[in-house]
């Protein structure tokens, strides 16, 4: 998938809102995208697992992004979605505050993040891509979480 993004100069993003901010998330990477619905809370979780969910026979741990990037806790309202993606060989749900459109954006509108701040704050984005006025951040989901997280999440999907 990065040849073909490189061949054709573009990125395919699935953009959503998580507190006031515009986050890209790759297309190739999402599943799909469901409403809200009742998450099954696991005891002694990270902070971050909302829980699980049934999708379809398959079980799927819940994150919530505000939560991982530390960001306010805002009420959800009927825009909130699970966005359900491939993240480091698993499928994940991952709660955020809307979705707003499907985007093609030229490389060339791409900032690298390290350019921007501390490669370490920065480890979760790609880059910072400009939409006219607007400013997009790219998240990296393979590195949205770190390796003993992954771990965690890979637990809960375990028979």
């Amino acid at each position: 998938m990065e040849a073909q993004r490189a061949k054709d100069g573009e990125q395919h993003l699935v953009v959503v809102r998580l507190d006031r901010e515009r986050y890209g998330v790759p297309i190739e990477h999402v599943h799909e995208i469901i409403r809200m619905q009742e998450v099954t809370r696991i005891p002694r979780a990270p902070a971050f697992v909302e829980g699980v969910i049934n999708l379809r026979g398959q079980v799927i741990p819940v994150i919530d992004l505000r939560k991982r990037f530390g960001l306010p806790h805002g009420e959800r309202n009927g825009a909130a979605r699970i966005v359900v993606v491939e993240m480091n060989g698993s499928r994940v749900g991952v709660v955020v505050d809307a979705v707003l459109e499907v985007l093609r954006l030229p490389n060339s509108s791409v900032v690298p993040p390290e350019e921007l701040l501390a490669a370490s704050e920065v480890a979760f984005l790609q880059g910072v891509a400009k939409q006219g006025e607007d400013l997009i951040l790219l998240l990296d989901l393979q590195r949205v979480l770190e390796v003993h997280e992954q771990r965690a999440l890979a637990e809960l999907q375990a028979p």
